[in-house]
C-alpha cells in the first residue's frame, strides 16, 4: 500500500507542477514584456528552465508550489509568489550573466 501512495503523492505533484509551469510561463512573459518592453524567448527560457528551477530547489517541486499556490489563492497570489522567491534570485543571474 505504501507504494500505490507514493505513486499517488507522485501523481499529484506532477499535476500541480504541470499548472505551475503555466503560471510560471505565464509570470515571466509579462515580466518579460513589462521589463524589456519586447518579445525574447532566450529570456523565457532562462527563466522557466529547469536548471534555473534547480537553483531554488527541485524543479518539479518548485513548480507544484506555484500550482498549490494558483489553486488554493489565485493567480495574483501565485505571481506574489514567483516575484518573491524566483524573481530575486534570476535577476541576481542576470546582471552575473551580463
Amino acid at each position: 500500500m505504501k507504494g500505490a501512495r507514493k505513486d499517488e503523492l507522485k501523481r499529484r505533484e506532477q499535476e500541480l507542477a504541470w499548472i505551475g509551469d503555466t503560471i510560471l510561463d505565464l509570470y515571466a512573459r509579462t515580466w518579460i514584456l513589462k521589463e524589456r518592453g519586447t518579445v525574447c524567448g532566450e529570456t523565457l527560457r532562462r527563466m522557466t528552465c529547469n536548471q534555473f528551477l534547480a537553483c531554488v530547489g527541485n524543479p518539479t517541486s518548485v513548480e507544484a508550489k506555484i500550482g498549490t499556490i494558483y489553486r488554493e489563492a489565485g493567480m495574483e497570489s501565485a505571481f506574489s509568489w514567483i516575484e518573491a522567491e524566483l524573481l530575486p534570485v534570476f535577476e541576481k543571474q542576470e546582471r552575473k550573466r551580463r
